[in-house]
């Protein structure tokens, strides 16, 4: 059993949500491929392998999907209809623990995930981050679709961001936060520990 201390709460990682832009770090997102889906890792339009480990993916119900325990390819062969999530960790080159959480899908208002992007209403363009459930203020969201168009969002007051879909395809949001403080996973200290979050979604297709 995974064992993991975190010296940070959600009071921490507001803190670092609103002291620094999102990072240039990989994120992990989920795209429909014929009845199932995929989990790509890199960025949109440039995914690599990735070795991820304690990886799960929920479907909307909240039912756990067959993953293998652990891979480069993370395929979920038959996609049940509605969101999707899925979450994983690994360790970078520098030695940086990183959560990656992913979600396809802009129906439910719930979050799930530790880290995510949920919408203020069934198939809406404004969305809320959520840390363990509990809202916070994101500092930027990076947009890219897979036609090349990119955008940076930036929170109103109530802390959400809004999105203009002009162009049909596939949506990615991405927003990352460093946890101060850094954690212990299985009895290895982490000096650095990032989470990372995607919503995709499909327009006009």
């Amino acid at each position: 059993m995974k064992s993991f201390k975190h010296a940070g709460g959600l009071a921490m990682l507001a803190l670092a949500l609103l002291a620094a832009p999102a990072a240039r770090a990989d994120y992990a997102w989920i795209e429909a491929d014929g009845p199932g889906a995929r989990v790509q890792v890199g960025e949109l339009g440039t995914p690599r392998e990735a070795r991820l480990v304690d990886a799960r993916a929920l479907a909307a119900s909240g039912q756990k999907l067959a993953l293998p325990a652990e891979g480069a390819r993370w395929e979920i062969p038959a996609a049940p209809a509605g969101d999707l999530r899925f979450s994983a960790r690994t360790v970078d080159a520098a030695g940086t623990l990183e959560y990656l959480h992913a979600r396809s899908g802009r129906h439910d208002t719930r979050a799930v995930n530790d880290l995510e992007l949920a919408p203020t209403r069934p198939g809406g363009s404004t969305f809320r981050l959520y840390w363990k459930g509990e809202p916070v203020s994101a500092s930027l969201v990076r947009v890219s679709t897979a036609a090349g168009w990119q955008k940076t969002l930036r929170p109103a007051e109530d802390g959400s961001v809004s999105l203009d879909t002009p162009f049909p395809g596939l949506y990615v949001l991405v927003v990352s936060a460093r946890m101060d403080g850094g954690a212990e996973v299985d009895g290895r200290r982490y000096a650095e520990v990032r989470h990372t979050a995607s919503l995709s979604f499909r327009v006009g297709e």
